[in-house]
């Protein structure tokens, strides 16, 4: 008959007590985010921030140092970015639906939000937090602009060209066809001028690994 294991009771209440000192002990993000406009370091890890962001540090604000200052910290209101409005023309903003202020910081102007995110004037159907929230380039979008930002029609993609396969590269395409299935191919292959995926190390490695599995590893 198996032997019955023995709970160790201690054990336990000592290992529920080790991790709860240990998320007390975790820095809260107005700890790890708080910076010294003197020096431009974050006095939790000492590190100085970029020089090229300094200049947007002094000028621009993070995103809950402008939901502090608003009725119902800004909920249902837009928001946007210093960058998006420099590198894109479609609009690009969050409209927040959710506010978690960390009420020990000084100011109330650290925490999460939430919200549903349209970038390049195309609109996510899911809420999700926002990201980069201690970033020092964020903006208001003024009330009468709100309209304006949410009308915007994006553009139609064009469709995708295709181009024919270099001759070399039409006659291997031709005799693998035919060695696998026996016959010769119908259409003529073309190249799609559009690429779908991202060549990436991660890529070409799940390509080795699935010709590996299909042809077998080389003797």
């Amino acid at each position: 008959m198996a032997k019955k294991k023995q709970l160790r009771l201690i054990a336990e209440m000592a290992r529920k007590i080790r991790a709860y000192r240990e998320l007390k002990s975790r820095p809260r993000e107005s700890q790890k985010y708080a910076l010294d406009y003197g020096t431009m370091k974050r006095p939790h890890t000492g590190k100085m921030l970029p020089v090229l962001a300094w200049q947007d540090v002094r000028r621009e604000s993070r995103l809950f140092s402008l939901l502090a200052g608003m009725r119902l910290f800004g909920v249902g209101r837009l928001f946007t970015r210093k960058s998006w409005l420099e590198d894109h023309t479609e609009p690009s903003y969050w409209q927040i639906t959710k506010v978690k202020v960390d009420y020990t910081s000084e100011n109330m102007d650290h925490g999460k939000a939430w919200g549903i995110l349209t970038l390049k004037g195309k609109q996510e159907s899911e809420v999700k937090e926002v990201d980069k929230v201690m970033y020092h380039d964020w903006r208001l979008v003024p009330k009468h602009m709100e309209q304006q930002f949410k009308d915007f029609e994006p553009v139609p993609e064009p469709p995708v060209r295709y181009v024919p396969y270099p001759p070399l590269l039409r006659a291997m395409l031709l005799a693998k066809h035919k060695k696998a299935t026996g016959a010769v191919l119908a259409e003529e292959p073309v190249l799609p001028l559009k690429r779908d995926v991202l060549l990436s190390k991660d890529y070409f490695r799940s390509q080795e690994q699935e010709a590996q599995r299909t042809e077998g590893t080389a003797v």
